[in-house]
């Protein structure tokens, strides 16, 4: 019995030991060589949008980059889809950035490897014809290749959004 719990001591031991060391293989950098470029296409992208150019909007994607979290939903955009909602919105509404803030970030070896920009800030949306607006707290996760933007992750209060085009949240029925 004692050999057993010994040899299953060892094994538990040596199962730790493996997590920790693969735990330590992961690298998050904050400094590294692309990161001013990957920061200026991110940039790049919102001022365009606060512009309502579109265009240079996309001209910041890869070919076949995919956004999502656009319009609330999990379903991915091309960027093809990505000109037409935002043709749309801008058509629609003036889009404020305010409270900005990015951070490059480098991963190595893990699931999200890549060299990322994450951005935070404050959407306020307003209404060409209205003028009424809807402050909306957003953040971002670009991964950025080669200089363009290969995959967009939005994230912003959908709450926000809803309120603010006049509906209502009701608690459900008993």
């Amino acid at each position: 019995m004692k050999i057993l719990k010994i040899t299953l001591s060892l094994a538990f031991l040596m199962m730790l030991t493996t997590m920790i060391s693969n735990a330590q293989d992961q690298v998050v950098t904050l400094e590294f060589q692309n990161a001013e470029k990957a920061l200026e296409v991110v940039q790049k992208y919102t001022k365009a949008l606060q512009a309502g150019d579109v265009a240079t909007m996309n001209a910041q994607f890869s070919s076949n980059a995919m956004i999502y979290g656009l319009g609330g939903g999990l379903d991915s955009l091309t960027v093809a889809q990505h000109k037409d909602y935002y043709t749309n919105s801008t058509n629609q509404y003036k889009h404020t950035l305010s409270q900005e803030l990015y951070l490059p970030v480098k991963v190595t070896n893990n699931w999200n490897e890549g060299e990322w920009v994450l951005s935070w800030g404050t959407n306020t949306i307003q209404d060409k014809k209205t003028g009424k607006t809807i402050v909306v707290p957003y953040h971002t996760a670009g991964r950025i290749v080669d200089g363009k933007i290969e995959f967009l992750r939005y994230w912003y209060d959908m709450l926000n959004v809803v309120r603010g085009q006049g509906f209502e949240i009701k608690p459900p029925s008993k």
